[in-house]
């Protein structure tokens, strides 16, 4: 990581006559660099790409700023929208839900259910008090409410283009009232082990290792998955890579379940270790029961020619080729998730033979190095346009 990086937060708060020598790209985002989660990875990743007339260095906030000195502004996070002034071009990507769901999730923890609404005063408030979607308070909902509302009068109002991460959040975007023509799918790219990987070897397969990776709350489906163990090889070892405040109940339902002798809670992972996990399993298993934006394991997994169990949920089906590149199961059905695991444990063949295939599908679509090439080429048409 560069100095610069971490300089971040040294940025000048006023910035009136000049940035550089030259004006350049800038990234805006309330996210942290080298942070855990999707949108966290992504964002170094890009910055840590070093892209010609990108700065590395990551605004907090636009204002007090000259916009009008930015060759272009890369906006990360929907609060950071309302600094815009107009006076450069600007792009937004929308890596969660938040823009259009006061919540932030498009998922009904109390029903175990998606949520299909659309923002509207009357629904979202019906979702709070009802279906007891997210905080109830009534000074956050209101403030919820108001922000979504700004974001969007923003993005349809104003000269932005908006990126997706996937067909499913542009489907999002545009339910909501975004214009479709300001709307681009770029879907994220992940980069490539520097260390070695390789397709799964018959001596890792026989060692029965899946493994979930992601945050330890409910809407990641680990309930889902420990209720499935129970119904596999009692040789499959499970491997959890992640923290969060739901851990300490799924481990007494892992205890209740007779599950403790096969599984391994190893907290948060830096990518040694993370890879070395990765290296050891025969299969990743992705359960998210919310409709994952994107869904970055996916190509994490397929970057190190593992196999991917997944749910069809949100963007997933775009990222994963069901029964090419992994296979797609249906939220929350343990019979259909015990069957997908027990598939690849009994046959060394397919389940290789799949990770091999994912690798190749990343390889020709989704890295970083792919990603990037396609970003620039956004960059210098907006640009272009603006000036039209």
């Amino acid at each position: 990581m560069s100095n610069l990086i971490k300089e971040t937060e040294k940025f000048p708060k006023k910035i009136s006559h000049g940035i550089s020598a030259k004006k350049l790209i800038y990234h805006c985002s309330g996210f942290e660099i080298n942070g855990s989660g999707g949108a966290e990875t992504y964002l170094t990743s890009l910055i840590n790409s070093q892209l010609p007339d990108v700065s590395d260095r990551v605004l907090k906030s636009l204002q007090n700023v000259d916009q009008s000195q930015f060759k272009l502004v890369h906006i990360h996070s929907p609060d950071l929208l309302l600094g815009l002034t107009g006076k450069c071009p600007a792009v937004f990507t929308v890596h969660n839900h938040s823009t259009y769901c006061p919540s932030g999730t498009k998922y009904l923890a109390g029903q175990g259910a998606i949520c299909e609404r659309n923002f509207s005063y009357l629904g979202c408030t019906w979702g709070k008090i009802v279906d007891g979607c997210g905080s109830r308070r009534p000074q956050r909902v209101v403030k919820e409410f108001m922000h979504s509302q700004q974001v969007l009068n923003i993005l349809k109002n104003q000269k932005i283009t908006v990126i997706a991460n996937s067909n499913y959040v542009r489907g999002q975007l545009m339910q909501n009232g975004v214009p479709p023509e300001k709307i681009i799918t770029l879907r994220c790219g992940t980069e490539v082990p520097k260390m070695g990987t390789k397709p799964l070897s018959l001596e890792i397969h026989q060692n029965h290792r899946i493994l979930f990776v992601g945050r330890i709350v409910p809407d990641k489906g680990l309930e889902w998955l420990l209720k499935t163990l129970v119904h596999t090889n009692p040789q499959i070892q499970l491997d959890i890579a992640g923290e969060g405040w739901d851990r300490l109940r799924l481990e007494k339902l892992a205890n209740s379940l007779g599950l403790n002798n096969r599984i391994t809670w190893h907290g948060w992972c830096d990518g040694d270790k993370l890879n070395a996990l990765y290296q050891q399993c025969f299969a990743v298993v992705f359960p998210s029961v919310w409709p994952e934006p994107a869904g970055l394991v996916t190509l994490e997994a397929y970057a190190r020619y593992r196999p991917v169990i997944a749910s069809a949920v949100g963007g997933i089906p775009e990222h994963l080729r069901d029964g090419e590149t992994g296979i797609l199961v249906p939220a929350n059905d343990i019979n259909k998730l015990a069957s997908a695991i027990t598939e690849l444990d009994i046959d060394y063949q397919k389940s290789r033979h799949i990770g091999e295939q994912g690798h190749a599908f990343l390889m020709k679509e989704l890295t970083m190095d792919i990603h990037i090439k396609r970003l620039q080429e956004i960059y210098e048409r907006i640009i272009l346009e603006f000036f039209v």
